[in-house]
């Protein structure tokens, strides 16, 4: 699958006075691309960051006969990212044995070293994941799943076919007027992920999901 190469969109900010730069308030905010459902899970090979081994699409796939593939986008500093990480960790615990599940970590870790290998160890170890957390340092594997955001959806069929990609519910963090009190519970995700459990095909109709846009090298 070819996905064209995103440019940076720079903002320039002047300060003047002793203002505080709020860093919620200067994430952008980015929608998912929906990817055209039935797509082929693209393949992918890349470290884990806790147990420093290599891992494949089909390392964590089942053979024939398997229940699918979740892909996460994710990363440590987005303020989306964090709004949500207790819950995918819930989710990793949930679902373990039931679906294989991967996070991928693809920001420019030059730009943002808070998202560096070492510190998305720390995150992983800190919410007790129980997926693999592998880190795209170049980029690829985001590009060939067309990935915009963090957080990032992607659920496939037995068939590795893409039926389910959008939000994890409809809860958001509060950045100024933008956000709600919504409770995170994953809904929109589980219900999707419980349809590939049951055989059947999840709700077509799905949300974006939302977040800050992936860090792309330049």
């Amino acid at each position: 699958m070819s996905v064209p190469r995103r440019g940076k969109i720079r903002k320039v900010v002047r300060i003047q006075g002793p203002f505080r730069l709020d860093y919620h308030e200067c994430m952008s905010k980015t929608q998912s691309s929906m990817v055209e459902l039935g797509t082929v899970a693209p393949p992918f090979e890349l470290v884990d960051v806790v147990t420093g081994r290599t891992v494949g699409r089909d390392d964590v796939t089942p053979s024939a006969g398997g229940t699918g593939l979740l892909v996460m986008f994710i990363c440590v500093h987005c303020p989306y990212v964090k709004h949500v990480e207790q819950q995918l960790a819930r989710i990793g615990g949930d679902y373990a044995g039931k679906i294989p599940m991967v996070a991928i970590s693809s920001n420019d870790v030059a730009a943002y070293p808070e998202d560096s290998p070492a510190e998305m160890k720390k995150q992983a170890e800190r919410l007790g994941f129980k997926f693999p957390y592998l880190y795209d340092e170049t980029q690829e594997v985001a590009r060939a799943y067309d990935a915009a955001c963090t957080p990032d959806f992607f659920l496939f069929d037995r068939e590795m076919k893409l039926v389910y990609r959008g939000q994890l519910d409809d809860s958001r963090p509060r950045r100024g007027e933008f956000g709600n009190d919504i409770a995170v519970t994953g809904k929109d995700l589980r219900a999707a992920m419980g349809a590939v459990l049951a055989g059947k095909r999840p709700d077509t109709n799905q949300r974006t999901s939302i977040g800050c846009n992936i860090k792309w090298r330049e």
